[in-house]
């Protein structure tokens, strides 16, 4: 089931990708931050979902939220020409590590954990 959303995600996201219009410079800023906020949160669910933490409300409001929020920080900037928007990147783009190091251990865990009862069953074989 996993493997088919997947699967389903990848044929949307290129079938969108090939038929939106190229976004134009000025507004490059605003779509760059928006998706690393984006991603941030996406991190963050899967972090959720690791430890079954994972909240639906709080993983859609926290999109949404982080993504604006960067928008509005990046517009801010623009209009007081001040690079705010780098703030924003710095922090999520720490999160975004901090999450993946936690995946990573989760499954460096899972992996070790599954050689260690293989060889446990093979020594009482």
């Amino acid at each position: 089931m996993l493997f088919i959303s997947i699967l389903i995600g990848c044929i949307l996201g290129a079938i969108v990708g090939i038929n939106v219009p190229i976004i134009p410079y000025t507004y490059s800023s605003y779509l760059a931050i928006a998706i690393i906020a984006a991603l941030d949160s996406v991190f963050g669910g899967i972090v959720g979902v690791l430890k079954r933490e994972f909240d639906i409300q709080v993983f859609i409001s926290g999109f949404f939220c982080n993504s604006i929020l960067s928008i509005l920080l990046t517009y801010l900037g623009n209009k007081l020409d001040v690079d705010i928007y780098l703030a924003a990147i710095v922090v999520f783009v720490g999160r975004m590590f901090l999450n993946l190091t936690i995946i990573r251990k989760y499954y460096i865990d899972k992996w070790s954990k599954k050689i260690k009862d293989k060889k446990t069953e093979n020594e009482k074989a």
